[in-house]
């Protein structure tokens, strides 16, 4: 299985769309056998999703993330988990125990524009640590 983790420093990011980087995991038999972590390729309407998809992708992990981006992985056949926060080593040790629960999105329509290379804080009611940290 191969798995995305929107990702801002060693967080998981917020901004599925509009993070800096993704890590990509290979999991194998219950446990991480490749990791590579690869930048931001650009955020364009349903650009990413099949870009991951395109890399062999078949769940993404991340804080927020619009209807329509998981209406484009779930028609891509992929899994999307949003509600993720923490740490990236946290949530991957989650999910290889089979415990990693997702909620709802950390992230509105709309609240990452302008996130990224031209903001370092995001304009989160409920963020838990200022990204760039």
């Amino acid at each position: 299985m191969r798995v995305a983790v929107s990702t801002d420093g060693e967080y998981v990011s917020a901004h599925f769309g509009r993070c800096p980087s993704f890590t990509i995991l290979d999991i194998d038999q219950g446990r991480v056998v490749g990791r590579e972590i690869i930048d931001n390729p650009g955020h364009q309407p349903g650009f990413i999703p099949r870009f991951l998809h395109d890399k062999g992708v078949t769940c993404i992990i991340a804080g927020g993330m619009g209807p329509r981006a998981v209406e484009i992985f779930s028609s891509l056949g992929m899994d999307a988990i949003v509600g993720v926060g923490g740490k990236v080593s946290e949530a991957v040790t989650l999910l290889l125990e089979g415990r990693l629960a997702g909620g709802a999105s950390l992230c509105q329509p709309g609240a990452g524009k302008g996130y990224g290379v031209e903001k370092s804080v995001c304009d989160h009611p409920n963020d838990d640590h200022h990204h760039g940290e």
